[in-house]
């Protein structure tokens, strides 16, 4: 999952050699951290969270399929 989240952030963003994603896991599932350029956190949260939106419902169904939980920080 942490493959799917970078990239999908390094074709969105203007500077993918800045995206970091890393992944914890706990009893809750998976956390996923992405940290970008400050700069480009508006084009991966998007207008009204939308494009956020898209990438977490693309995470829940790939967990899903996994038998897990996920959950995506933007940091």
């Amino acid at each position: 999952m942490k493959e799917l989240v970078e990239y999908i952030a390094k074709s969105i963003v203007n500077a993918p050699d800045q995206v970091v994603v890393t992944e914890e896991n706990d009893e809750m599932g998976i956390m996923l951290k992405l940290q970008v350029a400050d700069d480009d956190k508006g084009r991966v949260i998007g207008k009204q969270g939308r494009v956020a939106g898209a990438i977490r419902t693309l995470l829940r169904v790939k967990a899903a399929k996994q038998g897990t939980r996920v959950n995506l920080e933007i940091l």
